[in-house]
């Protein structure tokens, strides 16, 4: 063997092989890790989705509270409409005066 072929077959063994083993053995941690958080994502998904469900509002109750500010709103408006036409009538009054 060549002093070429020998510093090739040491570099390979001191430093390619157990280079390559730490990359392999950091991929397959991280994949191992990544798996983890991916299930413990899922479970916290699934137990805000349940809380949502128990919790929240459901449509009909949200309809029925739009329909009771609509009302409340549309007296505020009427009574707004019945004091801007009194407001009109004491200005019209002074202006003829």
């Amino acid at each position: 063997m060549t002093k070429t072929t020998i510093d090739l077959i040491w570099w390979i063994t001191v430093v390619d092989i157990p280079a390559m083993a730490g990359l392999l053995w950091m991929i397959l941690r991280l994949r191992g890790e990544t798996a983890r958080s991916i299930d413990e994502l899922e479970d916290a998904l699934h137990e805000f989705k349940l809380d949502v469900a128990k919790t929240y509002a459901s449509q009909a109750d949200m309809r029925a509270i739009e329909k009771r500010i609509t009302r409340h709103l549309l007296r505020i408006e009427s009574k707004l409409d019945a004091t801007a036409l009194k407001t009109e009538g004491l200005a019209g009054k002074h202006s003829k005066d």
